[in-house]
Parts: C-alpha cells; structure tokens; sequence
C-alpha cells in the first residue's frame, strides 16, 4: 500500500489523482490533501476518502470545516497546511499538483522528509531546479514526473543507458491558438484562449499552451529531470497529441510513448512505478481510427514565450525565476481581463531583460526576486 499526500486535490490534475486512486483501493491510500477555494468538492473528498489531514487556503474555511469534521479530521491552512501536507508523517509519497511557485517550498520539506515527489507542478523545478534536485540526490528521494511529456521521456527511458541519450524531443499541440499569425491574435478573448483543443486543464496552464510557455517551462524541467542540456531538448509541434515525446539515441533510434490525451496514465504510472496497473475508464489508442500523425517544425518567432524559455534557461541563475514569476503575473492579469493576450510575452521579457542574473541563488533570493518580480509586472497595466 502507498500512502499519498494530494496537494491541490481539488484542481484538473488532483481530481484526476482521486480517480486513479478511487480505481485502486488496494494499491493506494489518500492520507492528505491541502485544497483552494472550492469547498463544495472539499467535502465530497473528505466523505468518499476520509483523509487524515487536511489543509484549506483561508482561515474561514478552515473555521468551517473545523468546526464539520473536526472530531475526526484534522485540519490546517495557508502556507502552514501547505507544509503540513507535504510532509505529513504516514505519507510515502506527494502528489504536488498545485499552480505556480507556490509548490517550491512544500516540495522541498518533503525531500527533507524523505517523501518520493510525484511531479506535476512545473514551477518548482523551473524556479529553482538547482536547489531541488541537489536536495533530491542528498536526500536519496526520486522525484518522478506527472506531466505528460516528462512521463513519456520518462518511460523511454526505461532500460536505457543516460549516456546513450542524444536528443529529446518534446511535442506540443499548439494549444488554442495554433492556427492563427501574431496578427489574427490582436484582440483575441480569454473565452478563445480557453478552449484547448486536445486537452482539459486548468486556466493558468491552458493560457500557457496558447502562448507556448507551457513547452517553455517544461524544456527547462526537462533540463533538470534528466540532466540534459539545452542544445539537446527540441520541441516539435504535434496536432494531435497522441505522441507525448520521443527520446532518441546516439544510433539514431528513436523511441516514443503513445496514447490518448488522458493525463491519468502519467499520474498512475508515477503512483505505481515501477509497476503498471489497469486504466478501466482510459481510452485505448486504435491507430487505425487516426490513419496518420502530423509534426511540424517550432516556429519560435511566432511562440516568442518558447524563445524566451530557451534564452533564460541557457542563461540559467535567477534568470528562470524571473521567467516563470512574470509569467505567471502576465496570464493572472490576461485571465482578469487587465492586458491583451499579446501583451504576456512583451510583460515577460521586459522583466527579463531588466534582470541583473544572480549565478547560484537561495532559496531566500528566489523568493526576494519572484515577488519583485510579479510586483514589478503589475506596474505595466
């Protein structure tokens, strides 16, 4: 049995870990979650999975809940709970499926704990890579990844020897806008850049497949999940989503991991790695059905975000961090309807290009220079 900690039980990627583990009872055990602000579907995951722990976002909730299942359940809030939750005693291993650099510090008390890390939070590593996998390796904790494409490279990998990797290769779909010129997206809506394609996700992450930051981000974590360099991390465009990525090797063989967009089998193969188990709701993939798969080369002045990525992660330090802060001020104020959708990778890079880059930063800079850096962000609109 594996006892696992859910932070952001109640996001796209949470609600998903419910499932595979509501599919096997006798494989996992729900001990912890910490949640937002949708309390409705708190209660629903406190009856169908009792946990022991859990943390809400405010203290009025935590009031509330307190005072519903308190005799029974323990609870906490803020960025306490957080912690809580991460490391909480019975838990073998943490789900981090939280939005944004706030899964950095949790992550980083659970490696101190001991925690496996299931991955699904991107920020962490983009914003201090150095320091978690440092953290990880003197540790002795394997930080297994949940996004799709991290779970692919990851699964191709399986059997191979690091120093025969020569390339990997990440796919993107294009995300909602992928069809269009940077002229036909003047004036574009929030509504439009909602409305994925291939995938359903949470907002945050599907504004960033619009722009192509997701893919940025994701680079960078790749850097840092399989210790690869820059030079060797291509991203090619694939409509259909059915290939998640591709590793190939120094004799030229390429090897692939396929499937419907279902973001169940990466979580389930990170709870269950090294071992595989049944998907009963997953839908199979029948190559037949689809005839043929489409890729297209990365056009990196159109995705001007993808280029920006590149560029910080090469340049490395504080620079990353700067990055993804921006990032993340930039498509808060898109989604309040404060700036137009092209005016994220413009708010990006003018806070990239005032950065003076710290080479090796703590833990207590990366903190000091992503809040300068979303208050900054905010004086621009």
């Amino acid at each position: 049995m594996k006892y696992i900690s859910l932070m952001g039980a109640t996001g796209s990627i949470g609600t998903q870990t419910l499932d595979v583990i509501r599919n096997h009872p006798e494989q996992f055990c729900l001990v912890a979650i910490s949640v937002g602000k949708n309390i409705e579907l708190t209660r629903k995951i406190i009856t169908e999975f009792k946990p022991e722990l859990i943390s809400v976002q405010n203290q009025d909730d935590y009031e509330k809940l307190k005072a519903e299942y308190g005799h029974s359940t323990r609870f906490s809030y803020g960025q306490n709970g957080l912690l809580e939750v991460a490391t909480y005693e019975k838990a073998t291993i943490l789900v981090n499926a939280v939005m944004g650099s706030v899964g950095l510090f949790p992550t980083l008390h659970a490696i101190q704990a001991g925690k496996t890390i299931a991955l699904a939070n991107k920020e962490t590593l983009v914003t201090a890579g150095h320091l978690v996998m440092s953290a990880a390796e003197q540790h002795g904790v394997s930080i297994l990844p949940v996004d799709s494409e991290h779970s692919a490279i990851f699964q191709c990998l399986q059997g191979e020897k690091d120093s025969e990797i020569d390339r990997l290769i990440i796919t993107a779909s294009g995300g909602s806008f992928r069809d269009k010129t940077r002229e036909d997206l003047i004036g574009v809506t929030v509504e439009e850049a909602l409305n994925h394609p291939n995938w359903s996700m949470g907002a945050k992450i599907t504004i960033d497949s619009a722009t192509m930051m997701n893919k940025g981000l994701e680079v960078i974590e790749a850097h840092w999940l399989f210790d690869i360099p820059f030079d060797k991390i291509d991203v090619v465009l694939h409509r259909e989503s059915i290939i998640h990525s591709m590793v190939e090797f120094q004799d030229t063989s390429i090897k692939a991991q396929l499937g419907s967009p279902d973001m169940r089998v990466a979580i389930q193969y990170a709870l269950s790695y090294p071992n595989r188990l049944p998907l009963p709701s997953g839908k199979r993939l029948n190559l037949e059905d689809i005839g043929k798969l489409n890729f297209e080369k990365m056009d990196y002045t159109r995705f001007h975000c993808l280029k920006l990525a590149y560029d910080a992660g090469r340049t490395g330090g504080s620079l990353p961090t700067v990055l993804n802060a921006a990032n993340e001020a930039a498509v808060n104020a898109f989604l309040n309807k404060k700036i137009a959708f092209l005016q994220i990778d413009e708010l990006i890079e003018r806070a990239l290009d005032r950065h003076n880059v710290i080479k090796h930063p703590d833990l207590d800079t990366i903190k000091e220079i992503d809040q300068e850096t979303r208050v900054y962000i905010n004086t621009l609109f």
